[in-house]
């Protein structure tokens, strides 16, 4: 027998049915494949909250306070996403402040309340100091807050009623004139306001 003569090809072994291991392996891959995609795409499905219980929470402000959402039952929330990164966020922190400062001039029942997405530490402290932000803000360190309310990016803003319930999201483009009007008709008990 000469060094270079073929040698017969050794089969597996096929499992019951007929199938070899080697397609059972690859039919498993296959199969592990299209549940991750399918899980991603579900969670890409899943949109924000525009309606009914806020995902409630407990966050500790950048001076290290610590409260719960539901500390705020009773008042209307406005909840903002935001970065320091964020070009929208800039243009959004000096109506949000104002109309913040309108609010607690007012003895309004309003809350603002920041929640810095995937907080760097500094670079948000500097963010706040730079538009003299003065409502709650909190860090949102591992993105604990922003899943559970499945944001996509920023600046993202939801209308909390007294009741604790959403009644309106904002994706950018936050106005003082807008954000009145939302909160007025979250005062006043009306859904979202359009």
């Amino acid at each position: 027998m000469s060094q270079y003569e073929p040698v017969d090809m050794i089969e597996l072994p096929k499992a019951k049915g007929g199938m070899s291991i080697s397609n059972i392996v690859l039919l498993i891959g296959i199969l592990a494949v299209v549940v991750v995609f399918g899980i991603a795409l579900w969670r890409q499905q899943q949109a924000q909250p525009t309606s009914g219980p806020a995902p409630t929470f407990t966050f500790t402000t950048f001076e290290g306070e610590t409260y719960d959402l539901a500390d705020f039952k009773g008042k209307v929330v406005v909840l903002n996403f935001w970065a320091g990164w964020c070009i929208p966020c800039k243009d959004e922190a000096p109506e949000l402040q104002s109309t913040w400062e309108y609010y607690q001039a007012q003895n309004a029942d309003v809350v603002f309340l920041g929640i810095a997405y995937a907080d760097n530490g500094p670079s948000s402290l500097k963010f706040l100091g730079d538009y003299n932000i003065t409502y709650l803000n909190a860090p949102d360190l591992g993105t604990r807050i922003s899943d559970l309310y499945n944001i996509n990016g920023v600046p993202e803003t939801f209308i909390i009623d007294k009741n604790g319930n959403v009644v309106e999201f904002i994706y950018a483009g936050v106005t003082q004139e807008r954000l009145m009007r939302s909160v007025e008709r979250a005062l006043a008990g009306v859904g979202g306001a359009g």
